[in-house]
């Protein structure tokens, strides 16, 4: 039987800031992304910012005061979290086109 070490990136730290998001990984390498990337986490107080935990075997992050999770794999690809559009059940700002499930 033949074992192969996973490649895969995980998350080990992670510290928020003013302005940006910095994850600690396994392997020695460290992602920071802008503050902005996260609209929940811009408008979460440092306490809240604090208090977050890991998921996915650090795959992941989890913020449970304000319902926020990123992964390793969206912060080295490089996707940003988009704010819902009020009343427009999966509209993103800046999105064309009709709303999902709207008949024509």
């Amino acid at each position: 039987m033949t074992t192969a070490a996973s490649n895969d990136p995980h998350i080990q730290d992670v510290r928020v800031t003013e302005d940006e998001i910095t994850a600690y990984l396994t392997d020695g390498r460290v992602i920071s992304v802008p503050l902005a990337w996260s609209w929940r986490l811009s408008e979460a107080t440092p306490t809240e910012r604090a208090n977050w935990r890991l998921i996915g075997s650090g795959q992941g992050v989890h913020w449970p005061d304000v319902d926020e999770d990123l992964s390793v794999e969206g912060m080295l690809h490089g996707v940003p979290a988009h704010r819902p559009v009020p009343g427009v059940p999966g509209r993103r700002p800046g999105s064309r086109g009709r709303a999902p499930n709207k008949r024509i």
